[in-house]
């Protein structure tokens, strides 16, 4: 570690509050332990969780840094693997030169990608396997309402989606994001402030329904996600934008043996996002690696604008994945 400087740029608000507290700062270069990398940040993803914990609503894990960010991009420094190209999936720290990762938690740059494709990568792509095909079964044949359609989960749902042989339904806020939605290769796209959701899933399904809702909206959309559902369908939530209680109609849920789960992705072990990083490897880097599948890439800013890059997730208009370059 001799070699690498003592600190460097990275966003660590000293607390909640607006984008302008994102801030470039002077912070120690971090030390890996065993079994961990240390990458020479390149490119690192922007997600609504890093928004969420800026405003103080979703803090750091146990032994996670303060710095946001939960994707990244660069090259490994020192050791044995010195200035290989990974991406890697990390509990915090992303918004920094710097950057510490477990070893399991890091993938290979899949070929003919930029850094900032590849950091657009790992958030998106471990919530939507875990998500939709461990736990919501997803197969080929089945089909999914994927709500927030142009987000980057909404976008990595699509394009998973297609790969794998799914009909994926998404819901967007306008007629422009709808047809940038059908653009990424959705199926059905339904604009919800012009459409009733529910009445176009039953028409689109010819009343039959879907087999999968993907819900990071909560509230009163479950149990409309719940009308959507065919027999035997699968709620899997991942976020609720619209509040976290909600009322369920349970004889609905009994009639249709509905299953309902969800999960989170960031306090999970090391050992479970390892073996995630496996099956991605396994079957997902293959068709990234082939070009089938490139993630959609919304807009890039620099670390030291951070701030506008949540201002642009915040304003909704994005369609795909905002990254930051890092020099």
């Amino acid at each position: 570690m001799d070699a690498f400087p003592e600190t460097m740029i990275a966003i660590d608000p000293a607390a909640p509050g607006g984008p302008e507290v994102l801030q470039p700062v002077e912070r120690p270069v971090p030390r890996p332990g065993p079994s961990e990398f240390l990458i020479r940040v390149e490119a690192a993803g922007v997600n609504r969780p890093d928004v969420m914990q800026r405003l103080g609503f979703y803090p750091p894990p146990p032994g996670a840094p303060t710095i946001p960010g939960l994707e990244v991009a660069g090259t490994i420094a020192g050791g044995d693997r010195d200035g290989e190209r990974v991406c890697a999936l990390v509990a915090g720290g992303g918004y920094a030169q710097y950057c510490v990762a477990p070893e399991g938690q890091c993938l290979p740059v899949p070929a003919g990608f930029s850094m900032v494709e590849a950091a657009a990568l790992p958030e998106t792509f471990f919530t939507v396997w875990t998500n939709l095909f461990q736990r919501g079964g997803a197969k080929a044949g089945d089909s999914v309402l994927v709500h927030g359609g142009t987000s980057g989960i909404g976008t990595t749902a699509i394009l998973l989606g297609r790969a794998f042989g799914l009909t994926i339904i998404v819901t967007a806020g306008s007629a422009d994001k709808c047809a940038r939605a059908l653009e990424i290769g959705a199926a059905h796209a339904i604009d919800y402030k012009a459409q009733d959701f529910v009445a176009e899933v039953k028409r689109i399904t010819d009343g039959a329904g879907v087999t999968i809702v993907l819900d990071m909206v909560g509230g009163d959309y479950v149990p409309r996600n719940l009308a959507c559902l065919a027999e035997d369908g699968r709620h899997v939530s991942i976020a609720a934008q619209r509040g976290a209680s909600v009322e369920i109609p349970i004889w609905d849920v009994m009639r249709k043996r509905l299953t309902l789960t969800g999960s989170t992705l960031r306090a999970r072990s090391v050992g479970f996002k390892a073996a995630l990083a496996d099956e991605l490897r396994r079957h997902v880097w293959p068709h990234l690696e082939s070009g089938r599948i490139r993630p959609a890439i919304d807009a890039t800013f620099p670390l030291d604008k951070a701030a506008d890059a949540h201002r642009r997730m915040e304003a909704g208009d994005h369609v795909g994945k905002i990254v930051l370059t890092i020099g």
